[in-house]
């Protein structure tokens, strides 16, 4: 049976059980949970940088969004108030449209 020890989505335990494969699954603890969402954040910004097509780069920031929106309830709050956040400091600073590089000040 393949090693994985990873965090998944929460849909994969039924995905392989309609295979008819066995597996064995836990439920982490908060810490160890916030530790491999970052570490699954890390792992899909990697596939992101090696997606080879818009439509795999797409989908590699949707799993990125998703795993953000997780994050952001480990601490205290939820996607309306992370979207909120990134609004009002997109209002205060701009956001990324433009594509400035700053040189030097």
């Amino acid at each position: 049976m393949p090693v994985y020890e990873k965090l998944v989505r929460d849909g994969i335990p039924d995905l392989i059980a309609s295979q008819g494969k066995d597996f064995n699954t836990r439920i982490l603890e908060s810490k160890e949970y916030i530790t491999e969402l970052r570490k699954k954040l890390q792992e899909e910004s990697k596939e992101y940088f090696q997606a080879a097509s818009d439509e795999e780069a797409l989908e590699e920031l949707a799993d990125m969004l998703e795993v953000i929106q997780a994050l952001a309830e480990t601490h205290g709050s939820n996607s309306v108030e992370l979207e909120k956040q990134r609004a009002e400091k997109a209002k205060r600073r701009g956001g990324f449209k433009k594509g400035i590089y700053l040189i030097e000040v």
